[in-house]
């Protein structure tokens, strides 16, 4: 009998369809889940496919070709290292396991070591498009022990999402060594984040400040998503103002309560944000308005005391409504600014070498932030690899020069009308602070000098200087 090209590990939706594109796209596939019933329901649901189903992890590498190549789609965390642990002594030398969950990038960083010493090949591979995209083409992310690549390169591109002009360019390529690939999937949610909470504020302003019905809203989305915004988050939420509720003759948007949750890849982002000390502020604001949000009984205690402005927008809506998509635009530049400059740092931080213009391009296709103006970021370190922060590249600086006037606009008019508009205003901060030769930490760490020595360096001559600030001060 035939030996398996590959085995999958893990038969929740994600990992079905993985198995099903892999197999439309000719390789067999070994499967195996912990309940074996799944297994044996799931070979009975698709007769005549090039599948093979295993009722011990022994079974599943017993049938699969040298190197044999294993994807683990479960849970990640523990049972990510117990999975391995029970693999581990069935595998041989230079066999590949890859990791194809969420897993937080320094079980990835400690797995590729440890795995390293088995002999094995360790793969981390985020995958990003949800159930549709397992099944269609998702944008994958591979990075780990570089030569498990070409192993795995072959089948990880074919059933990867396409894009170009004649859509043969596929939305996978080699990331990086160690966490790097499940690193630049969480970077990838974490401008998810940031990306769905822009839309929101950005309906939320239309909605409340101008009184645009659901149907007038799906006319704006559908307007943007033909321009230079155009992207799957703004496609998909064009079409959520046409849901009705099937309980009721209302929209179901309007029915939905209005707290988000979150499995913490954008907090993961944030965090780490912190420890290298770069500010990824949008998308940290983006975390805190989910946790805002989870505070419904707390808001509504709240918005029986507190009050502050209540009123429409009356000036002319359809400039408001062109201000707005220049608010989005420019501040999603922002976002992705942020996200790149945090790779950068990071990859100094692990000693990672990654291709910054084909990460953008992984994310053109499959997954959720998959947008048109992906192809100018690729388009932006393909000219300059070492380009510094996007907002420096000259399509990208012209594009913030043009959005300025109507993004400025959007902001004083949402502080106006009382409109919460955190991640808009984090934008517009961290542009203004960037664009800045000088900023008022001089005071700051005058203060911090003051009551903690902490020392200070001056603008006139090079060193590091104290000053006893109590004893040298001139009253007038």
């Amino acid at each position: 009998m035939a030996k398996c090209d590959i085995g999958l590990i893990g038969l929740a939706v994600m990992g079905e369809n993985l198995v099903l594109n892999m197999e439309s796209k000719g390789f067999s596939v070994a499967v195996f889940n912990r309940a074996t019933e799944k297994v044996d329901k799931f070979i009975a649901a698709n007769p005549g496919k090039k599948l093979t189903g295993c009722h011990s992890m022994k079974e599943l590498v017993d049938s699969l070709a040298s190197p044999r190549k294993i994807m683990m789609m479960v849970k990640a965390g523990p049972a990510v290292d117990e999975l391995i642990n029970a693999l581990t002594p069935l595998l041989s030398p230079g066999d590949i396991l890859i990791d194809g969950g969420n897993s937080y990038y320094p079980d990835s960083n400690r797995r590729a070591e440890e795995i390293k010493k088995t002999g094995l090949l360790y793969v981390g591979a985020g995958v990003s498009g949800g159930e549709e995209g397992a099944l269609k083409g998702p944008s994958i992310m591979p990075g780990g022990d570089t030569t498990a690549w070409p192993a795995i390169k072959d089948i990880y591109q074919k059933i990867s999402a396409k894009v170009g002009p004649n859509k043969d360019i596929p939305c996978c390529e080699w990331v990086g060594s160690a966490g790097s690939g499940h690193y630049v999937k969480m970077v990838h949610n974490g401008i998810e984040y940031g990306d769905m909470q822009l839309i929101c504020e950005a309906y939320f302003i239309l909605k409340q400040g101008l009184g645009l019905t659901n149907a007038e809203l799906y006319k704006v989305f559908d307007e943007w998503n033909k321009s230079e915004i155009e992207s799957y988050l703004i496609e998909i939420t064009r079409d959520i103002f046409t849901v009705k509720d099937p309980e009721s003759s209302a929209d179901l948007v309007d029915m939905v309560l209005d707290t988000a949750q979150q499995k913490g890849t954008g907090k993961w982002m944030s965090q780490h944000a912190l420890d290298l000390g770069v500010p990824t502020t949008l998308i940290t604001e983006a975390v805190y308005a989910r946790a805002l949000s989870s505070l419904k009984d707390a808001r509504v205690r709240a918005s029986k005391v507190l009050s502050g402005p209540d009123k429409k927008f009356t000036g002319d809506k359809t400039q408001f409504i062109e201000d707005v998509k220049q608010a989005l635009y420019a501040s999603k530049i922002c976002s992705y600014a942020q996200g790149f400059v945090q790779l950068q740092a990071a990859a100094k931080e692990f000693n990672w070498e990654l291709n910054y213009g084909p990460i953008a391009l992984l994310w053109r296709g499959g997954c959720i932030i998959r947008a048109r103006f992906l192809e100018d970021i690729t388009a932006a370190f393909k000219k300059n690899p070492n380009l510094e922060n996007l907002l420096l590249d000259d399509f990208f600086h012209k594009a913030i020069d043009k959005a300025q006037p109507g993004w400025r606009r959007v902001i004083a008019t949402a502080v106006e009308l009382g409109l919460p508009v955190p991640v808009f205003g984090a934008a517009l901060s961290y542009y203004d602070g960037y664009r800045r030769a000088n900023l008022p930490a001089n005071l700051l760490q005058s203060q911090r000098d003051y009551f903690g020595a902490h020392t200070y360096q001056r603008i006139d001559k090079e060193g590091t200087f104290h000053t006893d600030w109590l004893h040298n001060r001139k009253l007038s």
